[in-house]
């Protein structure tokens, strides 16, 4: 590391001295770029890929980009190597970057930490032109794709026009879909349940429950998406109409079907066989005597009264190569929902530029919760109200489990479908209580702790969930400075808060925006 500090050290001199003359033939070259964002994860190799000779002539404002000798334009993210030096400022003479004549980057492929012993050489690599594009345009794009899906491809069911009417004629039964039934044809003829290309099969629903994990892939994968029916003659080969609210949705052709292991399922997914619990009473009484699994091709996606992008329409609302943080949630949002998930933005493991993802799931919660409809009219109006650019909004047809930690990894894996780099965990998330005695299912760090220990191999990074509180003296802050420096904590039970709503009471503004109480009052 000291070959390296002393390098740096050296550089930052010599970047003092560069002029602006220097600097735009430095760029004008043919340049030879590794944007920030690749570097991010190969910065450890360069203690011992740089030798101590070869030394930066530029650093430019972001601290990142370096220009080389030899022509070439680097990046080094100089506080991952613990260095933290005076930005130098773009000479007030050079200029625009879009006057450069052509800009060329060499972009590398991914390099194994684990073998590798130096950078790759910047020779050998497919040359992108980028006519008359500024260097931070061109390095933009180069770094452009978002984070890979679950199993490497979007999967997308839907078929064309031309073949409806035929897949329709094929069928052989019907069989009408459930709310929550509805929910998993979406989320899988759209990708959001990518790599599965239908219901799960007995096989497979058997290693999912048993493994939480696919068979033959490997792949991670936290809940069975398993299709119920009463319907005793239905037979391997059938081609089955799915349809949801007399509407034509999709087609599955029969692969497998069982008498499913209820009590095991419980117990693996849930924790629990108690019939307490309301995901375990689901199963039990909503899910008919069998479950059968196949191959589905999607005909139309349920009509709702609130727009659902798919993942594919998510993923090009979304910044290309910056972090994505995801917030899941199933109630309106409260002014301590919102700091959370904005000062999420910045975590120490989230980037610069990032942006959070608001993702409501809107398919059946609990019995108690509010309806998708009221609490999209409340996302929508809230939107409007704090106009962030640094927010994005859009709607899950998921239909929630409560399964505590195993739920907590599906979550992630579709919010990665959706192009989300990072999720927020929130203390005892997808939760649930005895419907008896109140008592908690899950531990409050339950979720945390399975998700932070599977969240490397989705290629995925948790953020935790801040304790945001209340104080009359500071507004929100987080607990634990709260407690340390004193302050006056204000609590609103959400129990109190529901009972204020329906009086007709002043809701306190630092608990609840006001557009959103509007629109409570307006539909309770």
């Amino acid at each position: 590391m000291s070959a390296i500090r002393r390098s740096l050290r050296a550089g930052f001199a010599a970047a003092r001295r560069v002029t602006a003359s220097s600097a735009v033939a430095d760029v004008a070259a043919p340049a030879r770029a590794i944007v920030a964002g690749q570097l991010r994860s190969q910065v450890r190799l360069w203690p011992t890929a740089i030798p101590e000779t070869l030394s930066p002539t530029c650093l430019f404002r972001d601290r990142r980009w370096w220009v080389f000798p030899d022509g070439g334009v680097r990046a080094i993210e100089t506080r991952s190597l613990g260095l933290h030096p005076p930005p130098v400022p773009f000479p007030t003479a050079m200029p625009s970057f879009a006057s450069v004549p052509a800009y060329v980057s060499l972009i590398p492929p991914p390099v194994p930490l684990a073998r590798a012993q130096a950078l790759p050489a910047f020779g050998g690599f497919a040359a992108v032109a980028r006519p008359g594009a500024s260097m931070f345009h061109a390095s933009a794009a180069a770094s452009a794709a978002l984070i890979e899906p679950h199993g490497g491809t979007l999967v997308n069911l839907m078929v064309s026009d031309d073949k409806k009417a035929g897949l329709v004629a094929s069928c052989t039964r019907e069989l009408a879909l459930s709310d929550r039934n509805a929910c998993d044809v979406e989320l899988l003829a759209t990708g959001g349940f990518s790599p599965l290309t239908g219901f799960m099969n007995e096989d497979t629903y058997t290693h999912c429950v048993k493994e939480m994990r696919l068979p033959g892939s490997n792949l991670l994968f936290g809940m069975p998406i398993v299709l119920d029916t009463d319907c005793e003659d239905t037979k391997v080969g059938d081609k089955v109409l799915l349809k949801y609210q007399g509407k034509d949705v999709a087609v599955l052709t029969v692969e497998s079907k069982w008498k499913p292991d209820k009590p095991l399922e419980a117990k693996q997914c849930y924790g629990t066989s108690s019939i307490e619990h309301p995901g375990v009473s689901m199963i039990s009484m909503e899910r008919r005597k069998y479950y059968v699994g196949g191959k589905i091709e999607g005909l139309s996606v349920p009509e709702r009264p609130f727009p659902c992008p798919t993942p594919e329409e998510v993923r090009k609302m979304l910044p290309e190569g910056k972090d994505v943080v995801a917030f899941q949630c199933r109630n309106p949002i409260h002014r301590a929902h919102y700091e959370l998930f904005t000062r999420a933005l910045d975590a120490e493991n989230v980037g610069e530029g990032a942006v959070c993802l608001v993702h409501p799931t809107m398919g059946p919660t609990q019995d108690d919760d509010i309806s998708g409809l009221v609490r999209y009219h409340t996302y929508e109006t809230l939107a409007a109200e704090v106009n962030n650019p640094a927010i994005r909004w859009a709607y899950l047809p998921y239909s929630m489990h409560m399964a505590g930690p195993r739920e907590a990894i599906q979550h992630m894996i579709i919010r990665k479908n959706y192009g989300c780099t990072h999720f927020i965990i929130g203390r005892d998330m997808a939760g649930s209580k005895s419907s008896i005695d109140g008592e908690d299912f899950y531990g409050a760090y339950d979720a945390q702790d399975l998700a932070k220990a599977n969240a490397a191999e989705l290629g995925m990074k948790t953020v935790p969930s801040l304790n945001v509180v209340y104080t009359e003296e500071e507004g929100y802050v987080t607990a634990d400075v709260a407690e340390k420096k004193g302050l006056s904590v204000k609590k609103l039970s959400g129990t109190k808060f529901r009972k204020m709503l329906r009086g007709g009471e002043d809701i306190p503004e630092w608990f609840a925006f006001k557009s959103v109480v509007k629109v409570l009052r307006e539909h309770q």
